[in-house]
């Protein structure tokens, strides 16, 4: 099964990303690799590290071609989140990005066929 990874940038981070080509965030550099979520992790990551803002950027990256670059990670000791996290380690280049969402603090509204992806476990076809 495919499972489906997304990546969440503020704006500022996305007008920034497609100016240089790359995504990436200062976390992301600090960390040394690209820290994505899946469908059931979206809304909690949301909650707990994009609270202050107004809206988001919902990215849908094709991982096809970093299959190898990828690597599921536990959380710290120390997080209040468990489970394990998709972590790229290589580039993403925003031709690498299939679809995007603006997401308004309306809740952070989630996409329907997300939803459903979170719900059920499996990725849309």
């Amino acid at each position: 099964m495919k499972e489906n990874l997304y990546k969440i940038l503020t704006p500022e981070e996305w007008n920034n990303s497609k100016s240089s080509g790359l995504i990436t965030t200062e976390l992301d550099q600090i960390d040394g690799f690209i820290h994505l979520s899946n469908a059931s992790q979206l809304s909690a990551t949301l909650a707990l590290y994009f609270s202050e803002y107004e809206e988001v950027i919902l990215l849908l990256p094709e991982l096809k071609h970093f299959r190898d670059k990828l690597i599921y990670e536990a959380v710290g000791a120390t997080s209040k989140r468990s489970g394990k996290f998709g972590h790229l380690y290589a580039e993403l280049k925003v031709g690498d990005i299939s679809k995007s969402w603006v997401l308004n603090r309306s809740a952070f509204e989630i996409p329907q066929d997300i939803l459903l992806e979170a719900e059920t476990g499996n990725s849309p076809s």
